[in-house]
């Protein structure tokens, strides 16, 4: 048994309602749930990023098909 202020009990009949989950312990979970892939969810590194838009900058090359890829590839 946990002890809870009351605008989160509010928040928890809404959560349980707007989802159809039969206990208040159901509405805690997929809100913990939800709540955990925000936080858990790794950031991509600055350095990533900044890798990542330097690549994009670079040259870019469109091909109609393997043929033309092999005639860039072994020029």
């Amino acid at each position: 048994m946990i002890e809870i202020p009351k605008e989160a009990n509010h928040i928890l009949n809404i959560v349980k309602a707007r989802y159809n989950l039969k206990t208040k312990s159901e509405a805690i979970a997929k809100i913990v749930l939800e709540a955990g892939a925000e936080i858990l969810e790794p950031e991509l590194r600055p350095e990533f990023v900044q890798e990542m838009k330097r690549i994009e900058k670079g040259k870019h090359f469109e091909f109609k098909g393997i043929k033309d890829l092999r005639k860039q590839i072994e020029g």
